[in-house]
């Protein structure tokens, strides 16, 4: 039964690191959408709408790095992952109450209730991807 829970591992933790890795290019190369949702309380929103793309991807590329290559680089980008998806749920939240349309659409709350509902699945995903946790899966 273990190497089916190692698939299932593995499997998250791709799955993960390639929506951080599309997520973190379109940060960087189409920051609008993500800077009209940025809260006006969050100094120098392009540098940190910049930062949190950057923070993506190295994200992502750390949990494809073999923790044989770089020890506890998973752990790293796991726990660096869950606390991006903690620090970026004002920007979610914002979006949702104040109705913030990107591109000229706003979304409904079939959108946004889910969203941000899964946001602590995100950070869970995060950590377990990381090997920081292990529930569901055993060591």
């Amino acid at each position: 039964m273990k190497p089916i829970e190692s698939q299932w591992r593995r499997g998250f933790r791709v799955l993960l690191a390639i929506f951080y890795l599309i997520a973190g290019i379109a940060h960087i190369r189409s920051p609008a959408g993500f800077l009209a949702i940025t809260p006006n309380w969050v100094p120098y929103p392009e540098q940190v709408v910049l930062f949190t793309g950057v923070a993506e991807i190295v994200g992502a590329i750390g949990l494809m790095i073999s923790p044989k290559v770089v020890p506890r680089m998973r752990q790293a980008a796991g726990i660096g992952l869950a606390l991006y998806a903690l620090c970026v749920y004002p920007a979610n939240i914002n979006h949702a109450l104040n109705n913030i349309a990107i591109g000229g659409e706003t979304a409904s709350w079939i959108y946004h209730g889910p969203r941000l509902l899964l946001q602590p699945v995100f950070i869970w995903w995060a950590l377990v991807s990381g090997g920081v946790i292990h529930w569901p899966f055993r060591r």
